[in-house]
């Protein structure tokens, strides 16, 4: 008992207050995620339209989404992290309604992009937030403890919702709106501006990203920092399957949205049950490493779902590539964190979310014409085609990634110890690890 009482205190103690209101919001959010969850299924049996159509919508959420992370992380870096997170929340809870309301395919297509757009601004002024108040050598624990209450939201989110889409698809709608809405209320009541008052001097052109390119074009012109992201959306282009294409799969094998939603809330369980284990696991090892790893695994999962007819063999399916994803998610995190000058957190983590977006767009869409071109069995094994490229392209560049990163952390240690301009001074100067905290 002592032994589990120590672990818990060595994965939670220690982070801030900022944090956990950030973490409880996450956790609120995710309770209602109901919507993504079974758009595939809603589109395709209580509206009537094509696989194709239902991918197009899903992939303008992404497309929304894509625009929606980039204008996000400028704002969190100009405007504020705070007033970013709010407008988005609020804008994603008025535009959850509005979808679910949506009738016309073009009015659920425009509701689709504008969701995606605000919802997915949140995500850098978020990302950005975590970094700015939880010191370095704590971010591990952070991501971990963040993506594992994604999850434990998703887990009773995914089951929930198998059981009130087949009551009223509309009520899927309600209450993700109102979730987030709340969300919203947590952060106006609690949460802090975090974003550094002043900006550190500028680290030597060897260790910045953008060779001293000012705000987005460094993010954008960074070669390192951009192969990472382009590893990161080939393998988010065979994850985002499971909510586009396996639930279609599932259900012309016979098989009822409730099942479905028993079976892809596996995906949460383990995760709750078992993410809090991983820093113990990865921490000290080689990211790259971890990183090729979690996509081989990845690939297996996605693979096997090629022979799966059965509800226990799409269980196992999900189960397997979960484990890829336990493993991905807080090295993506941590490493991206350590990619991004302080300064530009928010166009950092706005770039890598793009990623995902991208492949929210395109995911939903490709996976819909290899399916009806080519096949089932084609998709599936293809995603373990390129799990396995995305494995091995990790264990190449992973080098170049983890000398920038010590470059750029000892470059913004060097910077603590400088006036950031010709008349400020060290006292004046917020740094990396003690940002000076502004409410708006």
């Amino acid at each position: 008992m002592r032994a589990v009482s120590t672990w818990f205190r060595q994965t939670t103690g220690g982070l801030p207050a900022t944090f956990w209101y950030l973490w409880g919001g996450t956790l609120v959010n995710r309770l209602g995620s109901f919507v993504l969850v079974f758009l595939a299924i809603y589109l395709t049996t209580e509206r009537g339209f094509s696989e194709f159509a239902a991918g197009l919508v899903i992939g303008l959420y992404g497309a929304g989404g894509a625009a929606g992370t980039m204008i996000g992380g400028v704002f969190a870096d100009r405007w504020g992290r705070r007033p970013t997170l709010l407008t988005a929340h609020l804008g994603a809870a008025t535009m959850m309604l509005a979808l679910g309301l949506a009738r016309p395919l073009w009015a659920v297509a425009a509701g689709a992009l504008l969701l995606g757009l605000f919802a997915e601004a949140a995500r850098p002024a978020f990302s950005a937030m975590v970094v700015d108040v939880v010191p370095e050598r704590d971010r591990l624990r952070a991501f971990t403890l963040n993506y594992w209450a994604i999850n434990l939201g998703f887990a009773c989110a995914a089951f929930l919702a198998g059981i009130a889409a087949e009551a009223n698809y509309l009520l899927l709608f309600v209450v993700d709106s109102a979730t987030t809405l709340l969300t919203a209320v947590i952060v106006f009541v609690k949460v802090p501006e975090t974003r550094p008052e002043r900006a550190l001097a500028r680290p030597p052109q060897a260790a910045t990203a953008g060779r001293g390119q000012p705000g987005l074009t460094a993010a954008l012109t960074d070669r390192v920092f951009l192969g990472f992201v382009t590893l990161n959306l080939f393998f988010a282009l065979v994850f985002l399957q499971h909510s586009s294409m396996l639930p279609i799969e599932m259900g012309q094998d016979g098989l009822s949205p409730s099942t479905y939603g028993s079976v892809i809330a596996l995906n949460g369980v383990l995760i709750v049950l078992g993410q809090l284990f991983v820093p113990c696991l990865i921490d000290g090892r080689s990211r790259s490493h971890v990183l090729a790893l979690s996509a081989v695994i990845a690939g297996v999962g996605f693979g096997l779902t090629a022979f799966a007819e059965h509800a226990w063999f799409y269980a196992l399916t999900v189960l397997i590539w979960t484990v890829g994803e336990m493993l991905n998610s807080p090295s993506n995190s941590t490493l991206i964190a350590e990619l991004s000058p302080v300064t530009l957190r928010g166009r950092y983590q706005g770039v890598f979310s793009l990623s995902w977006q991208l492949a929210s767009f395109t995911a939903p869409t490709l996976g819909g014409l290899v399916r009806e071109q080519a096949g089932s069995a084609a998709l599936w094994l293809g995603c373990a085609a390129i799990c396995g490229v995305v494995a091995v392209a990790h264990l190449i560049s992973g080098p170049a990634r983890e000398r920038r990163a010590a470059a750029l952390r000892q470059a913004e240690a060097l910077a603590t110890l400088v006036p950031a301009d010709a008349t400020s001074t060290p006292a004046s100067t917020t740094t990396d690890r003690e940002p000076k905290l502004t409410r708006t």
